[in-house]
């Protein structure tokens, strides 16, 4: 996009490729059996759930009550609510969600079980709950197999919860170097979780969701066939970890950020208005560097400070001068939104208008 007249540093969401990603995504996830439940965690804006309800999606994703307050007043659901929700501030918060919109969620452990029965009991209507998994990544989950069927048996003697699913994160995925490492953790995602369904119902459950799929799964969803629920986020918009997966194009990442070189101290070296408060300080599987410089891949963000981004590059081959914007791909566009309460929305080159992010700092 051409330079506009805004000061630097923006962020701006083009929404051509943006409806383009939906769909894409929607339709390779309907193709294969599977509903997709977009972790809205990456936008955090009513208007792109509501494009993403729009094209097909059977509910969304959140990762925290907050998020989902905001959406259930909205009016946008059902929700996955894809966090353990513990203490009894929390377990409030999520009879405020369940009186506005449909509810599921998850959990892998007593404590978080007897918190949600409590909620059933005091509404008079059993909460929807999904056993979590550990998937290989450790980041939550009870351990597949018999310590899971044990958890689900003690489930069964709460009155105010339902189990109708298993649930699983394969977090691992992200650090696949190539196709057929992320189609392989995909299939095992797919796996883990037919297994479980296989095991819990020869003891009498009834299974009905199995949720799993991240960004880079999905875009191979004939490898994940088997599940019924897709949590795919960050495909909205693309970032640095979708190119390094081979899974989106430069082209179809919608989140841009625009810079201006500020400096240029010495020959090979220049520093951009971007810093972390702009593109946060997340690596990418790609390698050690801040961010993807659109058009000029000889450049690399080395560094970033609060107010500040760290150039280096080849000087026989490349030059800067004090004025001379960049456009700047993010590693990871789901930290990029939080950090700004609009985003500008662009169609064809042209600013359009303005993205609210509605449950930006929603992070509780």
């Amino acid at each position: 996009m051409n330079s506009i007249d805004y000061s630097t540093p923006y962020v701006y969401v083009d929404f051509d490729r943006l409806e383009a990603n939906i769909n894409r995504m929607q339709k390779g996830l309907r193709d294969n059996g599977i509903e997709h439940w977009p972790h809205i965690k990456t936008h955090k804006s009513v208007e792109i759930a509501l494009m993403q309800l729009t094209a097909g999606a059977a509910g969304i994703t959140t990762a925290k009550l907050s998020e989902a307050e905001v959406m259930a007043e909205a009016g946008i659901g059902p929700i996955l609510i894809a966090y353990p929700i513990v203490g009894e501030r929390n377990v409030r918060r999520l009879k405020g969600v369940m009186s506005r919109v449909k509810v599921i969620t998850i959990a892998d452990n007593w404590v978080v079980a007897e918190g949600l029965s409590r909620v059933g009991e005091e509404l008079g209507e059993k909460v929807r709950v999904l056993l979590d998994i550990d998937g290989g990544s450790h980041r939550e989950g009870v351990q597949p197999g018999e310590a899971a069927l044990k958890l689900a048996w003690r489930f069964r003697e709460l009155p105010g919860i339902e189990l109708i699913g298993v649930f699983t994160y394969f977090g691992q995925i992200y650090g696949a170097r190539s196709t057929e490492e992320v189609q392989k953790i995909a299939e095992g995602e797919s796996k883990l979780l037919l297994d479980a369904k296989r095991m819990l119902e020869a003891e009498g459950f009834c299974i009905s969701i199995l949720s799993g799929g991240s960004t880079p799964s999905s875009f191979h969803s004939e490898h994940l066939r088997g599940i019924t629920q897709s949590r795919a986020g960050h495909y909205v918009f693309g970032d640095r970890n979708a190119l390094a997966f081979g899974v989106m194009g430069e082209e179809e990442c919608a989140l841009r950020i625009h810079s201006t070189v500020v400096s240029v101290p010495l020959p090979g070296y220049a520093t951009i208005d971007a810093g972390s408060k702009t593109l946060t300080s997340d690596l990418s599987a790609a390698g050690p560097t801040y961010g993807y410089i659109v058009g000029k891949p000889g450049v690399e963000l080395v560094k970033v400070n609060e107010e500040h981004g760290y150039l280096r590059f080849d000087p026989e081959q490349i030059s800067f001068r004090v004025g001379d914007e960049v456009e700047i791909i993010p590693n990871h566009c789901c930290a990029i939104p939080n950090l700004y309460d609009e985003l500008l929305k662009v169609r064809a080159g042209r600013v359009v208008g303005t993205l609210h992010v509605n449950a930006r700092g929603k992070n509780n």
